[in-house]
């Protein structure tokens, strides 16, 4: 059960992530300096570990697995 809810609650983060970026949601909140900074750690973090487990999902490994993260991070970021 507990399985189900985790794998919905990454379903609904990674949706929302998928939306929009965190560079144009910092954008659209007028965000700057520290403050920008701060989002956007924070977001990345958020970002990082949906793609992980989102690979850990997909039984990704190796090249395959770093591959895939790196291209979830950049279009979860805007980079």
């Amino acid at each position: 059960m507990k399985r189900i809810l985790f794998a919905i609650l990454i379903t609904t983060l990674a949706g929302s992530v998928a939306s929009a970026t965190c560079t144009s949601d910092a954008a659209d909140k007028k965000l700057a300096g520290a403050a920008k900074t701060s989002f956007l750690g924070k977001c990345q973090r958020d970002a990082q570990a949906a793609c992980d487990t989102s690979a850990a999902d997909k039984k990704l490994a190796g090249a395959a697995k770093a591959s895939f993260t790196k291209k979830c991070l950049s279009d979860a970021v805007g980079k």
